[in-house]
């Protein structure tokens, strides 16, 4: 059953080929089976990848700063730190200041990984081929996106 008007031809509301979630989400599929190959090399999956991209950038954080960083919610986090963890790549301890609290740091081998994994940017962006001004606007649209839309999981 077709979803367009007959007689004007004019695309409906809830045409797929109109849904901006379709594009986004096709594309977050298809961006992460391009890292799939690369991140296999260094045994890390695309979220785990994502959390030591925010550890190398800012080491000796609390969970609580890496969830908002990361946009990952506690009970996502939780497991992949401790997989991490087991892993060596990072340690996980009491912070000093309160005892409630647990602080995330890079461990050697984590550093030695950021060292493996430093070419990985750029042979996505040359799998991508997208000049870099469209890549850094369509970042910007997507952050928009995110803003407007709120972050809070729930």
């Amino acid at each position: 059953m077709s979803t367009r008007n007959p007689s004007t031809s004019k695309p409906h509301v809830l045409d797929l080929d109109r849904q901006i979630c379709h594009s986004l989400y096709s594309a977050a599929n298809a961006l992460v089976r391009a890292y799939r190959p690369l991140l296999q090399q260094l045994d890390l999956t695309y979220p785990q990848y994502l959390v030591m991209l925010s550890l190398w950038q800012r080491d000796g954080v609390s969970i609580s700063s890496l969830a908002e960083h990361t946009r990952f919610d506690a009970g996502t986090l939780t497991p992949m730190l401790k997989r991490l963890q087991d892993k060596g790549l990072i340690d996980i301890r009491v912070a000093q200041e309160d005892e409630r609290r647990r602080e995330i740091s890079v461990t050697n081998n984590g550093r030695t990984l950021r060292k493996a994994a430093q070419n990985i940017p750029e042979q996505i962006l040359c799998t991508v081929d997208m000049p870099a001004e469209d890549g850094l606007q369509l970042k910007a649209l997507c952050e928009t996106l995110i803003e407007k839309l709120g972050t809070d999981p729930n």
